[in-house]
């Protein structure tokens, strides 16, 4: 072989060699540079997150004046500023503003291409606006006492509050993914339950098929987190349906499809204490057997310890995967049971529930 061909060779595996480094670098560079600058501030913001140290001091604040005086040395300051009569309710919404205020600043630090999920994550709460302003319309309850401040359609919602008709918030509703889930109920051929249900299908259609259309290890976690998320609803929505006695074709309707454990062996037994038995041999048993005893009284303790499971799996996922959207997801997972704490504390304050008593129930919350 002369010196020309040998050459030849050489320069076309070098250049096989350079595209391939330069190829991979690409890929690195691409996958993990742009969550570097959002996850080191989300890990500052994390650790500014409130202590049980902080949640004690809030615990003895007897008054919510005293309470919301406490939040002024913490990020809530400026969203509290407004608070002026001190009721529970100003407090809240002041809470629902902070955590959304957390959403907004996830949409805008995070890379493009993984910023649409948080958006998506939002679209919850128009679900539950809407189907909690439907709820009360339908009850002849003042509807502005269901609805919280978060969520992509708020001007939509509350224009649902004023409508004088439940045909009104057809129009409402009209361009929306829900428009004709609501004019089904309007037709009757729906019932309210099976409404709220559908409303939640679309919601998590929605999540799933944006986790899907992701590629490696983004996929794994939004997948992972969307369908652990469906598991809880489907869970403690099946437990439910059987403390109140309902059949397996009752319930079936109410499921969400997109979970991870099959469900019929809980459907048709005859009890909640033989659906807990069932649920023993899944994924959940040791969350639920931790909780046994308090689920039969209070299936909220369940849905709080699910709450946890999910934040520890995608805690896992975030160590594995540090510079992913695993550590904005495990943040606000965090961030709304930080919200949710300060929400009981502030109501059983206005309770005139004894601090002691206090301290006990807020850590049960998750």
């Amino acid at each position: 072989m002369d010196m020309e061909a040998v050459t030849g060779i050489l320069d076309t595996t070098l250049a096989v060699i350079f595209t391939w480094i330069t190829y991979k670098t690409g890929r690195y560079i691409y996958k993990y540079t742009p969550y570097s600058y959002p996850n080191a501030r989300i890990k500052a913001m994390e650790a500014k997150l409130l202590s049980e140290q902080k949640f004690n001091e809030l615990a003895e604040s007897r008054t919510l004046q005293n309470f919301v005086v406490n939040l002024e040395d913490t990020d809530y300051k400026d969203y509290l500023a407004d608070v002026s009569s001190y009721t529970v309710e100003e407090v809240e919404k002041a809470l629902e503003r902070a955590l959304a205020g957390t959403y907004e600043l996830m949409f805008k630090i995070l890379p493009k291409r993984s910023r649409e999920f948080f958006k998506l994550l939002l679209e919850e709460w128009d679900v539950r606006n809407i189907s909690n302003v439907v709820k009360a319309k339908l009850s002849n309850e003042p509807a502005s006492d269901y609805v919280v401040e978060l969520g992509t359609m708020i001007s939509k919602v509350k224009a649902m509050v004023e409508a004088k008709t439940m045909e009104e918030i057809l129009v409402i509703l009209e361009g929306t993914p829900y428009e004709e889930i609501y004019q089904k109920l309007l037709l009757g051929e729906l019932d309210v339950t099976r409404f709220e249900t559908e409303l939640y299908r679309i919601y998590y259609r929605k999540l799933l098929d944006y986790a899907l259309s992701k590629r490696d290890e983004e996929r794994i976690i939004l997948e992972e987190f969307v369908r652990l998320q469906i598991d809880k609803t489907n869970i403690v929505t099946a437990l439910r349906a059987k403390k109140a006695g309902l059949s397996a074709e009752e319930i079936k309707p109410m499921l969400i499809p997109g979970g991870t454990i099959k469900l019929d062996p809980i459907l048709h037994v005859d009890s909640l204490d033989m659906a807990l038995a069932e649920l023993d041999s899944t994924k959940y048993g040791k969350v639920i057997r931790d909780v046994r005893e308090d689920i039969e009284n209070d299936l909220s303790v369940l849905e709080r310890a699910l709450n946890e499971y999910i934040l520890d799996k995608i805690s896992e996922l975030e160590r594995f995967y540090p510079l992913s959207i695993a550590t904005p997801l495990s943040y606000i997972l965090k961030k709304e049971r930080e919200v949710r704490k300060l929400r009981a504390i502030a109501k059983l304050i206005e309770n005139g529930v004894e601090p002691e008593r206090i301290k006990e129930l807020v850590g049960e919350v998750a």
